[in-house]
Protein backbone atom coordinates (compact mmCIF):
# COMPACT_ATOMS: atom_id res chain seq x y z
CA UNK A 1 0.00 0.00 0.00
CA UNK A 2 3.01 2.26 1.07
CA UNK A 3 3.82 1.80 -2.67
CA UNK A 4 0.29 2.96 -4.43
CA UNK A 5 0.39 5.60 -1.78
CA UNK A 6 3.42 7.25 -3.25
CA UNK A 7 2.41 6.73 -6.62
CA UNK A 8 -1.01 8.77 -5.86
CA UNK A 9 0.79 11.18 -4.25
CA UNK A 10 2.97 11.59 -7.58
CA UNK A 11 -0.16 11.73 -9.87
CA UNK A 12 -2.08 14.47 -7.35
CA UNK A 13 1.66 16.83 -7.89
CA UNK A 14 1.39 16.25 -11.40
CA UNK A 15 -2.72 16.35 -12.07
CA UNK A 16 -4.24 18.12 -9.48
CA UNK A 17 -7.77 16.70 -11.29
CA UNK A 18 -6.83 12.88 -11.74
CA UNK A 19 -9.69 10.62 -12.25
CA UNK A 20 -9.10 9.83 -8.36
CA UNK A 21 -9.33 13.10 -7.18
CA UNK A 22 -13.43 13.17 -6.83
CA UNK A 23 -14.04 10.01 -6.05
CA UNK A 24 -16.77 9.68 -2.47
CA UNK A 25 -17.90 6.97 -0.99
CA UNK A 26 -17.14 3.24 -1.44
CA UNK A 27 -17.19 2.71 -5.02
CA UNK A 28 -18.34 -0.58 -6.82
CA UNK A 29 -15.24 -2.86 -7.86
CA UNK A 30 -14.47 -2.40 -11.40
CA UNK A 31 -15.71 -6.44 -11.82
CA UNK A 32 -19.05 -5.17 -12.10
CA UNK A 33 -18.72 -3.59 -15.72
CA UNK A 34 -18.92 -7.75 -16.48
CA UNK A 35 -22.77 -7.80 -14.75
CA UNK A 36 -25.13 -7.57 -17.18
CA UNK A 37 -28.04 -7.07 -14.05
CA UNK A 38 -25.27 -4.33 -13.32
CA UNK A 39 -25.18 -3.00 -16.83
CA UNK A 40 -28.84 -3.05 -17.46
CA UNK A 41 -29.34 -0.63 -14.83
CA UNK A 42 -26.87 1.72 -15.69
CA UNK A 43 -28.21 1.61 -19.67
CA UNK A 44 -31.79 2.38 -18.06
CA UNK A 45 -30.31 5.53 -16.58
CA UNK A 46 -28.53 6.26 -19.21
CA UNK A 47 -31.83 5.94 -20.71
CA UNK A 48 -33.47 9.28 -18.53
CA UNK A 49 -30.67 10.85 -19.13
CA UNK A 50 -30.77 11.25 -23.17
CA UNK A 51 -33.87 11.10 -22.90
CA UNK A 52 -33.69 7.91 -25.78
CA UNK A 53 -35.24 4.61 -26.00
CA UNK A 54 -33.08 2.51 -27.72
CA UNK A 55 -31.15 0.34 -25.77
CA UNK A 56 -28.26 -0.37 -28.74
CA UNK A 57 -27.74 3.47 -28.87
CA UNK A 58 -27.50 3.68 -24.48
CA UNK A 59 -25.56 1.10 -24.56
CA UNK A 60 -22.61 2.41 -26.97
CA UNK A 61 -23.14 5.68 -25.38
CA UNK A 62 -22.17 4.13 -21.47
CA UNK A 63 -19.50 2.60 -22.97
CA UNK A 64 -18.17 5.16 -24.92
CA UNK A 65 -18.30 7.60 -21.29
CA UNK A 66 -17.50 4.57 -19.16
CA UNK A 67 -14.39 3.72 -21.39
CA UNK A 68 -12.65 6.57 -20.69
CA UNK A 69 -12.73 6.63 -16.90
CA UNK A 70 -11.75 2.57 -16.37
CA UNK A 71 -8.31 2.83 -17.80
CA UNK A 72 -7.52 6.14 -16.42
CA UNK A 73 -5.74 5.05 -13.21
CA UNK A 74 -3.64 3.09 -14.90
CA UNK A 75 -2.40 5.17 -17.77
CA UNK A 76 -1.98 8.28 -15.30
CA UNK A 77 0.05 6.27 -13.12
CA UNK A 78 2.04 4.97 -15.70
CA UNK A 79 2.33 8.58 -17.73
CA UNK A 80 3.57 10.36 -14.16
CA UNK A 81 5.61 7.48 -12.54
CA UNK A 82 6.17 4.66 -15.01
CA UNK A 83 4.38 2.11 -12.55
CA UNK A 84 0.82 0.88 -13.35
CA UNK A 85 -2.32 0.67 -11.12
CA UNK A 86 -4.10 -2.12 -11.57
CA UNK A 87 -6.87 -2.25 -13.87
CA UNK A 88 -8.82 -5.13 -12.01
CA UNK A 89 -7.98 -3.53 -8.61
CA UNK A 90 -10.11 -0.58 -10.00
CA UNK A 91 -13.19 1.06 -8.23
CA UNK A 92 -15.58 2.87 -10.03
CA UNK A 93 -17.85 5.58 -8.59
CA UNK A 94 -21.19 6.21 -10.43
CA UNK A 95 -23.19 9.43 -10.52
CA UNK A 96 -26.67 8.82 -9.68
CA UNK A 97 -27.53 9.57 -13.05
CA UNK A 98 -25.37 6.50 -14.24
CA UNK A 99 -22.24 8.84 -15.53
CA UNK A 100 -18.79 7.46 -14.25
CA UNK A 101 -16.86 10.36 -13.26
CA UNK A 102 -14.27 9.12 -10.86
CA UNK A 103 -12.36 5.74 -10.38
CA UNK A 104 -9.60 4.82 -8.17
CA UNK A 105 -6.85 1.59 -7.59
CA UNK A 106 -5.25 -0.22 -4.32
CA UNK A 107 -2.67 -1.96 -6.05
CA UNK A 108 0.06 -2.36 -8.63
CA UNK A 109 0.57 -4.44 -11.70
CA UNK A 110 3.09 -5.89 -13.75
CA UNK A 111 1.13 -6.62 -16.69
CA UNK A 112 -0.97 -3.45 -17.52
CA UNK A 113 -2.00 -4.11 -21.11
CA UNK A 114 -3.13 -8.00 -20.41
CA UNK A 115 -4.80 -6.83 -16.97
CA UNK A 116 -6.79 -3.84 -19.46
CA UNK A 117 -7.30 -6.32 -21.92
CA UNK A 118 -9.29 -8.60 -19.46
CA UNK A 119 -11.76 -5.97 -17.86
CA UNK A 120 -11.99 -4.47 -21.09
CA UNK A 121 -13.21 -7.99 -22.28
CA UNK A 122 -15.90 -8.20 -19.84
CA UNK A 123 -17.73 -5.24 -20.02
CA UNK A 124 -17.62 -5.35 -23.96
CA UNK A 125 -19.35 -9.14 -23.35
CA UNK A 126 -22.03 -7.71 -21.08
CA UNK A 127 -22.55 -4.59 -22.92
CA UNK A 128 -23.05 -6.37 -26.19
CA UNK A 129 -25.56 -9.34 -24.30
CA UNK A 130 -27.62 -6.73 -22.68
CA UNK A 131 -28.06 -3.80 -25.33
CA UNK A 132 -27.29 -5.68 -28.69
CA UNK A 133 -23.94 -3.30 -29.39
CA UNK A 134 -21.81 -4.91 -31.52
CA UNK A 135 -18.91 -5.98 -29.65
CA UNK A 136 -16.56 -4.55 -32.66
CA UNK A 137 -18.21 -0.85 -32.32
CA UNK A 138 -17.21 -1.80 -28.34
CA UNK A 139 -13.76 -2.72 -29.10
CA UNK A 140 -13.22 0.46 -31.51
CA UNK A 141 -14.66 2.62 -28.67
CA UNK A 142 -12.20 1.19 -26.16
CA UNK A 143 -9.49 2.09 -28.76
CA UNK A 144 -10.21 5.23 -28.77
CA UNK A 145 -11.25 5.74 -24.98
CA UNK A 146 -7.52 4.63 -24.14
CA UNK A 147 -5.57 7.30 -26.73
CA UNK A 148 -7.64 9.49 -25.88
CA UNK A 149 -7.34 9.41 -21.71
CA UNK A 150 -3.15 8.71 -22.68
CA UNK A 151 -2.98 12.06 -24.90
CA UNK A 152 -5.27 13.96 -21.92
CA UNK A 153 -2.74 12.65 -19.08
CA UNK A 154 -0.35 14.07 -21.55
CA UNK A 155 1.50 11.09 -22.26
CA UNK A 156 2.54 10.18 -26.01
CA UNK A 157 0.67 8.21 -28.71
CA UNK A 158 3.40 5.54 -27.98
CA UNK A 159 2.08 4.83 -24.91
CA UNK A 160 -0.91 3.93 -26.34
CA UNK A 161 -0.06 1.50 -29.08
CA UNK A 162 2.22 0.04 -26.63
CA UNK A 163 -0.85 -1.12 -24.35
CA UNK A 164 -2.79 -1.94 -27.70
CA UNK A 165 0.01 -4.56 -28.52
CA UNK A 166 -1.46 -6.30 -25.80
CA UNK A 167 -5.05 -6.56 -26.38
CA UNK A 168 -5.54 -8.52 -29.98
CA UNK A 169 -9.18 -6.99 -30.02
CA UNK A 170 -8.32 -3.63 -29.90
CA UNK A 171 -8.12 -1.70 -32.52
CA UNK A 172 -4.62 0.27 -33.39
CA UNK A 173 -4.97 3.60 -32.35
CA UNK A 174 -4.62 6.51 -34.44
CA UNK A 175 -3.21 9.33 -34.37
CA UNK A 176 -3.54 13.22 -36.29
CA UNK A 177 -1.46 16.29 -35.70
CA UNK A 178 -3.32 19.65 -35.96
CA UNK A 179 -1.78 22.90 -35.24
CA UNK A 180 1.49 20.95 -33.28
CA UNK A 181 -0.72 18.85 -31.14
CA UNK A 182 -1.83 15.26 -31.08
CA UNK A 183 -5.35 14.29 -31.84
CA UNK A 184 -6.87 10.76 -31.32
CA UNK A 185 -8.26 9.82 -34.94
CA UNK A 186 -10.94 8.23 -34.24
CA UNK A 187 -12.84 5.14 -34.98
CA UNK A 188 -15.83 4.83 -33.43
CA UNK A 189 -18.95 6.84 -33.09
CA UNK A 190 -20.87 7.73 -29.75
CA UNK A 191 -24.08 7.59 -31.48
CA UNK A 192 -25.06 10.88 -29.55
CA UNK A 193 -26.50 13.00 -32.64
CA UNK A 194 -28.88 10.14 -32.39
CA UNK A 195 -30.46 11.61 -29.31
CA UNK A 196 -30.68 14.97 -31.16
CA UNK A 197 -26.81 16.48 -29.37
CA UNK A 198 -24.76 17.57 -31.96
CA UNK A 199 -21.76 15.64 -33.01
CA UNK A 200 -18.66 15.72 -31.41
CA UNK A 201 -15.95 17.71 -33.14
CA UNK A 202 -13.74 14.71 -33.65
CA UNK A 203 -16.52 12.58 -34.61
CA UNK A 204 -15.19 9.87 -37.71
CA UNK A 205 -18.91 10.45 -38.98
CA UNK A 206 -18.58 14.05 -41.04
CA UNK A 207 -16.56 14.68 -43.70
CA UNK A 208 -12.52 14.63 -43.08
CA UNK A 209 -12.26 18.49 -44.33
CA UNK A 210 -14.73 19.51 -41.49
CA UNK A 211 -13.22 17.14 -38.79
CA UNK A 212 -10.01 19.02 -39.67
CA UNK A 213 -11.73 22.75 -39.41
CA UNK A 214 -13.14 21.80 -36.13
CA UNK A 215 -10.28 20.35 -34.58
CA UNK A 216 -8.05 23.37 -35.75
CA UNK A 217 -10.89 25.85 -34.02
CA UNK A 218 -10.44 23.80 -30.86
Amino acid sequence: MNQVREVYAAIAARLPYHVGAGASGHGVPVAAVGDPKWISDQVDLAGKLYRHGDRRTLGVLWWYSASVVVPAPTVESLVVTGSALDPAAVRLYPQADGRILAATADALCSSPGSALRDVFQSAIDAVSAVTGARARTLWAIAADSLANRVLWTGGRPELALSLADDMHELPKPRFVSVNGRDYVRRGSCCLVYETGAAKCVSCPRQRPEERSARLSAL
